[in-house]
């Protein structure tokens, strides 16, 4: 049996192996039928970074307005 396509990296997510592309990242661009704009940023809506479903994925035009859910969130959560 071959090696899967994707693997894991360091900080949980998953990504292609060909290309690097992360999971998440082609999803969306799927979804979409274009690549994403530089600069975006794909945010896993359940904290999951292993549950690409689009449907929990959110797009953010820049890495701000993604820290900006994030701090949103601790203050809902406790944690991120």
């Amino acid at each position: 049996m071959g090696r899967s396509s994707l693997y894991k990296d360091k900080k949980g997510y998953l990504r292609y192996r060909d290309s690097d592309k992360p999971r998440h990242t082609a999803v969306v661009e799927k979804e979409f039928g274009h690549k994403l704009s530089k600069g975006s940023v794909v945010h896993h809506i359940n904290r999951d970074k292993t549950d690409n479903r689009f449907s929990n994925l959110w797009v953010f035009k820049n890495q701000k307005a993604h820290d900006s859910a994030h701090r949103k969130d601790k203050k809902r959560f406790g944690s991120w």
